[in-house]
């Protein structure tokens, strides 16, 4: 590779980073539907066609910006939970939900990008897959590791009826685990939705006037969660 090719690719991107951040401005004034690749070249001051060599098309940059926003959140996930011991799922779980709720509360328009309501004609592609599912593979594992380990307590009363969800959903699992155990996956889907759910409240003004302290009702809210499916948070991380 010559100096040449090196310094056109910095320069590439250099230039991807500032769409990026423009467009990223442009979310939090105008929200991700109205986002518009000549109101983002306008503010870095160039035509209009020079962007287009770098994302065809407002869908494509969508795509980026997901993309980014979904590693962006399942780096802090992961740096969370590393950061608890080892030995203890609960704990991991809770750390982990911390720094979810932390990236939130500093990137509230990336949250609600990627967690918010639907871009109208938006259709994500299949890139987007693997890092949108970034935090349940995490959050899964963890649920994993602390049935093989006996550390998950079973249920005091089985859901009853048949199986609530998707055949894929049981696949990429593993399959149903064994009694008493079987309903473990749709169970462990309320962890996801607790979290995403109560972040959501908070940053989105619904627990205005309601919580006197968000980061213990937080934490509340996580431990009732992981409680509910028999996950045990034994030494809680320092907040």
């Amino acid at each position: 590779m010559t100096a040449s090719q090196t310094a056109r690719q910095l320069a590439r991107a250099e230039l991807t980073r500032a769409i990026k951040e423009a467009a990223t401005r442009q979310l939090a004034e105008t929200g991700a539907a109205a986002l518009s690749l000549r109101a983002v070249a306008r503010d870095l001051g160039l035509a209009s066609s020079a962007l287009y060599r770098y994302f065809p098309s407002r869908d494509a940059l969508l795509t980026a910006l997901i993309i980014d926003a979904f590693n962006a959140v399942g780096a802090a996930a992961e740096s969370g939970a590393a950061s608890a011991a080892p030995a203890d799922p609960g704990a991991r779980w809770l750390a982990a939900c911390r720094a979810v709720r932390q990236w939130a509360l500093a990137h509230p328009h990336e949250f609600a990008l990627v967690y918010g309501s639907p871009v109208p004609g938006y259709r994500a592609p299949t890139d987007t897959v693997d890092p949108a599912t970034r935090v349940t593979r995490l959050m899964a594992g963890l649920v994993v590791e602390a049935h093989a380990s006996g550390l998950l307590r079973p249920p005091a009363q089985p859901l009853p009826g048949p199986r609530l969800v998707a055949q894929q959903v049981l696949d990429s699992a593993g399959g149903a685990p064994a009694e008493p155990y079987a309903d473990l996956v749709e169970r462990s889907l309320t962890l996801w939705i607790s979290l995403i759910g109560t972040i959501s409240f908070e940053l989105f003004g619904h627990l205005n006037q309601v919580i006197t302290d968000y980061p213990a009702y937080f934490d509340a809210a996580m431990t009732i969660a992981a409680e509910a499916i028999g996950l045990r948070v034994l030494s809680p991380p320092p907040a």
